[in-house]
């Protein structure tokens, strides 16, 4: 049920928000869900008296791009040139096409789509941690524990979950059946699945919405070509790394849903099914419950993915051209947002992309230590060839304009280097950088700043929750809708507010 509470201010539509929230309280039955969706949006455009901008569900679709472990703003979008050498490093800046935004000198084709791209210099938070749930979900604190512990009951649904629950909701309420295409998928493979040394990290879940709701995640198919030395305390990792290099054979498949075995015709798959529904009487109790929904809702889905040819296609990078491919480098990264771009066209409404970890925990771009070799021979050039790739072939195709892109992590790196082995940065919080581009953001625009030495906030502090509200709002979906938790309870779907100079 969703449900907007605020003041008892009337709206055109001759609601009051008191009426609102009696509504609301009457679920299905006493109004659809397009109506409670109407009303809601009525409710946020009155509580200020202004009406909603243009920009109000202006994205048709969302590719969405965590870098795990948390580039430094110095060596990406924010570089400090007249810094003391123990700030700004090893490298220089060189000018981007949008001017006023110098970036660091590892990313020569990023500079060529700035002008196309909204960078957000001040963002800020109080947790200097590996927060990806802080980062991609409403959950209004984090820690530790609660990060390295996915199930705990603490945690908010991840954005990419919500979107899914309420387009499927929406769907629901119109009478539509399942899509063949999942509305929330994750590339390249589940999160933590990679590398050893610690467990899994939180984030990408549904949480209190019911698993059915986590992302639908990728597997890859292709092999690593390049390597660079990892090390983890004792542990060192020396093989080929996908994020560095991939054959360019690399494309993507969902194996629990895109492929039959071998000697499972569709035929036999109708067989299958017609024997499950006839199980349906006798379960009819179960499916009266949440749990019963839950798993209507995974073998709806599973049918239909394995019945249609659309989830696959989109999968197989190897269908595009060369010249495409070139376009966003010969990496895993790379081949996740062509991949990306495809769902997308799909019809998909969220494709999370994340670079994670790889072979050993502390990796990716937790750059604690080989800050610099890292950066050069690791990170920045799948960056470099990504970002550019998605910006350019979105816009050569007439996209730009309806799906937002936004690239985060969870926190930023100190402005100090520190004394590791070949130098490396820390966690920092404080301030670092986002970017965002697309449908209903401005082309071309800083916004924010960091002080002299990229340390703090100088001017017009964002949170990750602005960054969520604002993603919700080009969606067309108002962040300020209540969902609830598995006790009952109402909860936003973010505490934050849009970024409204970003927008177009």
């Amino acid at each position: 049920m969703l449900r907007v509470l605020g003041s008892t201010r009337t709206f055109c539509s001759g609601l009051s928000r008191r009426d609102l929230l009696r509504v609301g309280g009457l679920g299905l039955a006493g109004a659809s869900l397009p109506q409670l969706m109407q009303w809601q949006d009525q409710s946020a455009a009155a509580s200020d008296g202004t009406p909603r901008p243009r920009s109000f569900g202006k994205a048709k679709g969302i590719i969405l791009i965590h870098l795990y472990g948390s580039p430094s703003q110095l060596e990406t979008v924010d570089p400090k040139p007249d810094a003391p050498v123990e700030i700004r490093g090893e490298f220089g800046c060189i000018p981007s096409s949008l001017p006023g935004c110098n970036v660091c000198e590892l990313f020569p084709n990023m500079a060529k789509v700035m002008d196309r791209t909204t960078v957000l210099r001040s963002m800020t938070h109080p947790y200097p941690l590996h927060g990806v749930a802080y980062a991609t979900t409403g959950v209004p604190v984090i820690d530790v524990a609660m990060e390295l512990s996915p199930r705990d009951p603490k945690h908010w649904p991840y954005f990419g979950s919500v979107v899914d629950y309420i387009e499927t909701q929406r769907q629901k309420a119109a009478g539509a059946g399942i899509r063949p295409i999942p509305q929330n998928v994750a590339l390249p493979f589940p999160m933590s699945s990679r590398r050893v040394g610690e467990v899994p990290r939180a984030g990408p879940y549904a949480a209190f919405l019911g698993s059915e709701y986590n992302p639908v995640w990728t597997d890859y198919v292709g092999q690593a070509t390049k390597s660079h030395i990892k090390t983890l305390r004792d542990m060192e990792f020396t093989d080929n790394d996908p994020y560095i290099g991939c054959s360019p054979d690399t494309h993507f498949v969902v194996p629990s849903a895109t492929a039959l075995q071998d000697d499972v015709t569709l035929d036999r798959l109708d067989t299958r099914r017609s024997l499950v529904q006839q199980l349906e009487q006798a379960r009819r109790d179960l499916r009266n419950t949440d749990a019963g929904e839950s798993l209507d809702r995974y073998r709806s889905m599973t049918y239909a993915m394995l019945q249609s040819d659309q989830l696959r296609d989109a999968l197989d990078v190897r269908k595009e051209p060369r010249e495409t491919l070139d376009l966003y480098g010969e990496t895993i990264f790379g081949r996740s947002l062509v991949a990306a771009r495809r769902l997308i066209e799909a019809g998909t409404k969220v494709v999370s992309v994340f670079w994670d970890e790889y072979g050993l925990a502390g990796t990716a771009w937790d750059t604690h230590h080989d800050h610099f070799a890292r950066m050069k021979n690791e990170l920045a050039p799948g960056l470099d060839m990504g970002w550019y790739g998605l910006i350019t072939d979105l816009e050569r195709r007439g996209l730009l304009d309806d799906v937002l892109v936004v690239c985060t992590s969870e926190h930023g790196r100190t402005p100090s280097i520190n004394k590791a082995k070949g130098g490396g940065r820390d966690h920092w919080a404080r301030v670092y950088s986002t970017m965002m581009a697309g449908a209903g953001i401005k082309r071309g625009a800083v916004l924010g700043a960091s002080d002299k030495h990229g340390g703090d906030v100088a001017r017009d502090p964002m949170s990750p929750k602005d960054m969520l509200a604002t993603m919700y709002h080009l969606l067309g979906i108002d962040h300020h809708t209540m969902v609830h938790d598995a006790l009952g309870r109402p909860l936003p779907l973010v505490e934050g507010k849009i970024l409204h100079d970003a927008l177009s």
